[in-house]
């Protein structure tokens, strides 16, 4: 594989997170960067508001799961995972 597809790849598996995301949470602000298969988000969406810490980060995960599936997914790890509510 060639850098360029390599950062086709990783480009693709950034928006893939990204819209993953806003699909289960629509409107959320979402920030993702990373690459190697480990990877920071950030999410700030008004659907956390009532909700802990772990259900936050449940929502998350369930909206990512099918990206971190299997031996050959694109996502290894969420080394950082930073959910906020707008007020926040």
């Amino acid at each position: 594989m060639s850098n360029h597809d390599t950062r086709l790849s990783l480009e693709s598996t950034l928006e893939q997170l990204k819209s993953s995301i806003e699909a289960a949470l629509p409107g959320a602000n979402i920030h993702v960067e990373g690459g190697g298969g480990h990877f920071t988000i950030s999410v700030v969406s008004e659907a956390f508001e009532g909700k802990n810490t772990l259900g936050r980060q449940r929502l998350v995960y369930s909206a990512i799961t099918a990206l971190m599936a299997g031996d050959d997914a694109p996502v290894h790890a969420v080394d950082k995972l930073t959910t906020k509510t707008p007020n926040e």
